[in-house]
């Protein structure tokens, strides 16, 4: 009688014991592919792009909005990035400012040209869409290790290629998002597809990049984001024509300051 008690115990924590590693490991290789990702995408220093966003309601009507957008790779911190609108006439002028960092909240600003004004975007705002897109605030941000614990999920066949399936889950407390599941191209290790997940785990947004160049002989970039919002049944579309680097940017074109002086 003690046997057959203990059997099924023995049985049990073995199961547990095998478990275990097998989690360990799937976390252990969503961080290295991860840490990969990064390092792969460093050292491209500077960038100007132009870009036509594209609006489109649940019934399927566009408006469109014309940007310029810069980049500026910061040693030990995050990104810098800058956004202009020159058209329509409603919103040109209008600017916004990112500055990512590794560990901590990063700090984000939009300048409004009607209110002649910098308003800063505070942490628990950074869930809202940017200028009525389906792009959130925190969506703009450079893409950071530190902000994220990592879970590899599986292999999967994407267009030509290979995907690693990722599971992303924010160490931030004020995203909008419980998690997002990347499908990371395993060639060149970018994404192809993001999905959003609210706070309710249910599926909010879906972010597909498409049409991929490369740069400088190491960088990819993709020519066209269409973000899609599953609860709405609006999308966001980022078109971009035009990629130039080492364009001679410095820190000076990031600052507060210069917002608006921008024209």
């Amino acid at each position: 009688m003690r046997n057959a008690i203990i059997t099924p115990l023995v049985l049990l924590s073995l199961a547990l014991s095998l478990l275990t590693p097998l989690a360990s490991a799937d976390e252990g290789k969503g961080l290295a592919i991860a840490k990969e990702r990064k390092s792969r995408d460093a050292g491209w220093g500077d960038s100007e792009s132009l870009t036509t966003m594209v609006l489109r309601n649940a019934a399927g009507a566009e408006s469109k909005r014309e940007m310029r957008t810069a980049a500026l790779e910061m040693p030990d911190d995050g990104d810098k990035g800058l956004t202009i609108f020159d058209e329509p006439r409603d919103v040109r002028g209008t600017a916004f400012l990112n500055h990512s960092h590794p560990s901590s909240e990063d700090d984000q600003w939009l300048y409004l040209p009607a209110l002649k004004r910098v308003k800063r975007i505070a942490s628990r705002n950074k869930s809202g869409p940017f200028m009525g897109s389906e792009f959130a605030y925190e969506d703009l941000s450079s893409f950071e290790i530190a902000k994220f614990h990592f879970n590899y999920l599986r292999d999967e066949a994407c267009g030509d290629s290979t995907c690693f399936v990722i599971e992303q889950t924010p160490a931030d407390e004020y995203s909008g998002y419980s998690k997002s599941v990347v499908w990371l191209n395993q060639q060149y290790y970018q994404p192809e597809k993001i999905e959003f997940y609210d706070k309710k785990h249910s599926l909010l947004k879906t972010l597909t990049l498409q049409d991929y160049q490369l740069y400088l002989d190491k960088y990819w970039r993709p020519h066209k984001l269409n973000m899609v919002n599953h609860q709405t049944a609006k999308s966001t579309d980022l078109i971009i024509h035009k990629i130039s680097f080492n364009t001679g940017r410095t820190a000076a074109d990031f600052d507060t300051n210069a917002l608006q002086r921008i024209r």
